[in-house]
């Protein structure tokens, strides 16, 4: 969750890290702090609160240090106050201290070893036992400390460590948590996401768990944290830019990359479509192993999830496999029963989505194939999977996903009508219509952003209302779900979403007049009927319905109150249309309420713990 940035190099290093800090607060925004080595002694600034609190701080700060650490948190241990913000000390706070990303598991038995050899805690954080454990096992050498603290830690964590004695020189160590190096021209970082840093070079280097790196301004070493013999990895040259992490006039990241949502698509595209023809080589699997497959899993958490529930539809309509989408954190825990005819796919954004991450190594080690989608290149997931399908979103700086899920799904349905192909379960023409539309929702969704709606004017109208429920059938059922999660993440009205049939079995109750029902109403011509009774057995309860349709249907308007319209589509490929006006009515409403919709409280873009 939280984020990290380390710098060492001839640069005063303060405007480095702040600059780092904006790039990674999305991760967290409890509070923030920088450590600079400095004068043969370390120096401080903590800011509770949002980077712009540390900012203030910091401006009476003046530093020339040329090596230091930052951190902003995401809280787990510990209340949103000053003592708990990183970087965290150990005895002397002048000597030694730690950012950390992550959770250590067994600290209460560290901190009772700790303090019967003396040491004493000033946080509430797991965090400080490991610039404790570090100082316990410090004679001289900051790389063979961190490597002994390591060997002694449990959980899933990233740690940097900076010490007096060492100028120049940052040790850093991950375990099931994010770590990226980045080199540039005689100076070096070290980042929970190269975000932090790709002003600057992209040119990185990802550790494996497990590894310990010590960074210098002429590069970095790593070793093993378990014996401490010499890694290497390979120099990755990252085809993103510093721009993605700007608002490029836009007010807010989340309106950006809401409007960036045509090219994300099209990137991930990309050369997978090529004359009607599909090809997925990072599926992992020849046409034999595709067309002996039994069964799919789909495991994912969040929007990711609700990606994966849509992709069910179209897999087992279009390639006729039996799909079962489960939530990451539930499946790993329920015993599940895999075979060696059985995919399993994880979705992550982050790629570090701890849940997710767990689900797939345990299918792995099951038998089953796995394949992870993701839109993060070198993250944790695709280290714990056979085969690896990128999105190719760019940076998403926002916490609540947009472009990421219509990628996603895009992308689900490639995979869905790659099997088609093979299994040979789709007419030649049909399939060749549905790949042709596929390749013509960038521009499309395109035409939408472009267009004139009524969603500022609902949103004007409802955005005082104290709850809304949200209706879908088949497609539009993941829809449902993914556009109440977005009006919930920012806007912090409670919000339901229910499959449109399931309505009357207890939902119906919650109906009034002052309730705005919202319905996912794309044509789908098997439920299509069965939808409007359900948007008639709603009105007739006094709550108002909005309608998101597709053009041309004039039906609809004799059924809902207002109408949001968009481009035609095949059934359900219509989900990536339908879920931007939602995503859009969200981010109005929230903004007509005042709210910071790029930091909704208590979230965090990457969740790293479980």
């Amino acid at each position: 969750m939280c984020g990290i940035i380390g710098y060492v190099g001839p640069r005063e290093c303060k405007p480095i890290l702040l600059h780092g800090l904006e790039r990674l607060e999305y991760r967290g925004y409890d509070s923030a702090g920088i450590a600079l080595l400095e004068d043969d002694s370390l120096r401080y600034v903590r800011a509770v609160g949002n980077l712009q609190n540390l900012k203030r701080v910091a401006r009476g700060a003046p530093s020339t240090a040329t090596t230091g650490v930052g951190h902003t948190r995401w809280a787990t241990h510990g209340g949103v106050t000053e003592g708990n913000a990183h970087p965290l000390t150990g005895c002397d706070d002048g000597v030694l201290s730690i950012v950390l990303n992550g959770i250590v598991e067994n600290y209460r038995e560290l901190i009772e070893s700790l303090q019967e050899d003396g040491h004493s805690f000033s946080s509430e954080t797991d965090a400080e036992t490991v610039a404790h454990l570090i100082e316990r096992h410090y004679h001289g050498d900051l790389l063979e400390a961190v490597c002994a603290a390591f060997r002694e830690m449990e959980g899933h964590f990233t740690f940097v460590a900076v010490h007096r004695d060492h100028p120049g020189l940052l040790v850093g160590a991950r375990l099931q948590t994010p770590l990226v190096v980045g080199l540039g021209e005689g100076e070096t970082y070290l980042a929970s996401n190269a975000a932090a840093f790709l002003r600057e070079t992209k040119r990185v280097q990802f550790p494996d768990d497990g590894d310990v790196v010590a960074i210098a301004a002429d590069g970095a070493r790593f070793v093993r944290a378990e014996d401490g013999s010499p890694v290497e990895h390979d120099v990755v040259e990252l085809d993103w830019d510093d721009e993605g992490a700007e608002k490029g006039g836009f007010e807010t990241f989340m309106l950006k990359e809401i409007y960036e949502q045509p090219e994300a698509i099209a990137e991930t595209i990309g050369d997978r479509v090529r004359h009607g023809r599909l090809v997925l080589e990072g599926l992992g699997m020849d046409e034999s192993e595709v067309r002996d497959l039994r069964r799919i899993v789909i495991l994912a958490a969040g929007t990711a999830y609700h990606a994966g529930v849509a992709a069910r539809y179209a897999i087992e309509e279009w390639a006729r496999i039996p799909v079962e989408h489960d939530i990451a954190s539930e499946w790993i825990y329920r015993n599940p029963v895999l075979d060696r005819d059985t995919l399993v796919i994880g979705i992550s954004q982050s790629g570090e989505t701890r849940d997710t991450i767990e689900a797939m190594k345990l299918a792995r080690e099951m038998g089953a194939h796995t394949v992870a989608i993701t839109n993060m290149m070198g993250s944790q997931i695709t280290r714990e999977v056979d085969s690896v399908l990128y999105t190719r979103c760019g940076l998403e700086m926002a916490v609540a996903a947009s472009k990421t899920f219509t990628a996603q799904l895009s992308l689900l349905f490639l995979v869905a009508l790659k099997m088609a192909m093979v299994r040979e379960t789709l007419p030649a023409g049909e399939l060749e219509y549905i790949v042709n539309a596929v390749y013509d929702l960038p521009a499309k969704l395109q035409a939408f952003l472009d267009g004139d709606h009524p969603i500022d004017e609902i949103a004007r109208r409802f955005h005082d209302r104290p709850f809304f429920l949200y209706l879908g059938r088949n497609i539009g059922l993941p829809v449902a779900l993914e556009g109440a999660l977005k009006l919930k993440e920012i806007s912090y009205i409670p919000t339901e979403a229910y499959s449109a049939g399931e309505m009357k079995h207890g939902p119906i109750a919650l109906l009034d007049e002052s309730t705005p029902v919202v319905v996912v109403a794309t044509r789908m011509e098997r439920v299509y009927d069965k939808l409007v009774s359900n948007i008639q057995e709603v009105r007739a309860r006094g709550a108002h319905v909005i309608a998101v349709a597709s053009d041309g249907n004039e039906d609809i308007q004799h059924h809902a109150d207002d109408v949001i319209f968009v481009p035609k589509a095949p059934a359900f490929l219509s989900a990536v249309l339908a879920v931007v006006p939602l995503q859009l009515l969200a981010y109005r409403i929230a903004r007509l309420r005042g709210l910071n919709v790029d930091q909704p409280r208590n979230l965090a873009k990457t969740v790293t713990v479980e």
